[in-house]
């Protein structure tokens, strides 16, 4: 079972929203997570909140929606739609990326972002640029390496070292683990997270010393 301070499997479905404007009221606090239409994004939201709360398809880009799911007290789970997929029309990439700049830039209950992309295929042209606006709009970022159950252990810890590396020049808030929805992998991480990010960091301070 999975020990969070916020219950995610109490997640409830509120919106979708064709464009940012009909996104509900920019109050409280919302993360987002965001990737390629491939990455396993709806996989994640689904096993982090033990339900089939977004839809899985086998056509990767059908959504083009974004979803909104209430959570509790006024925070939010924001699923955007998935990028990157080559039948999409270009006019249609154009649009979503000017939008997703704006998402980033203003939406000021965005404390926080998760960013998928597959283990075996991260740091795309499209990732980067959504990393990018992000780093540059001072939004916190997970970076979780997706379908990890598909590398041996060796491989999938090299590669989360490298995509560390990569983005350690970037001198940002980012933090990056590997992640499989069908092993649970990182899923303890993800929580922690997302608790950090709506509820604040536990700070542990140090019992003071009795002196005698």
């Amino acid at each position: 079972m999975l020990k969070s301070r916020i219950k995610y499997s109490a997640a409830s479905f509120t919106t979708s929203a064709p464009d940012l404007s009909k996104l509900p009221p920019d109050t409280g606090i919302e993360v987002a997570f965001a990737g390629r239409s491939n990455a396993g994004k709806s996989s994640a939201l689904n096993t982090l909140t033990d339900q089939k709360l977004a839809r899985t398809s086998k056509t990767p880009g059908r959504t083009q929606l974004i979803n909104s799911f209430e959570l509790t007290d006024n925070k939010r789970l924001i699923d955007l739609p998935g990028y990157g997929y080559a039948k999409v029309p270009i006019e249609m990439k154009k649009k979503w990326q000017k939008s997703l700049g704006q998402y980033l830039q203003n939406r000021d209950s965005l404390k926080g972002i998760v960013i998928l992309m597959d283990i075996r295929h991260p740091l795309k042209e499209l990732d980067m640029d959504l990393i990018t606006w992000a780093v540059d709009s001072e939004i916190p970022i997970l970076a979780l390496l997706t379908k990890c159950d598909k590398l041996k252990q060796g491989p999938r810890k090299s590669e989360v070292l490298r995509v560390r590396r990569e983005l350690s020049s970037l001198n940002a808030d980012i933090t990056v683990h590997a992640f499989s929805s069908l092993k649970g992998t990182g899923l303890p991480e993800l929580a922690k997270k997302l608790d950090n990010w709506y509820l604040g960091e536990i700070i542990h301070e140090k019992p003071v010393e009795k002196k005698f």
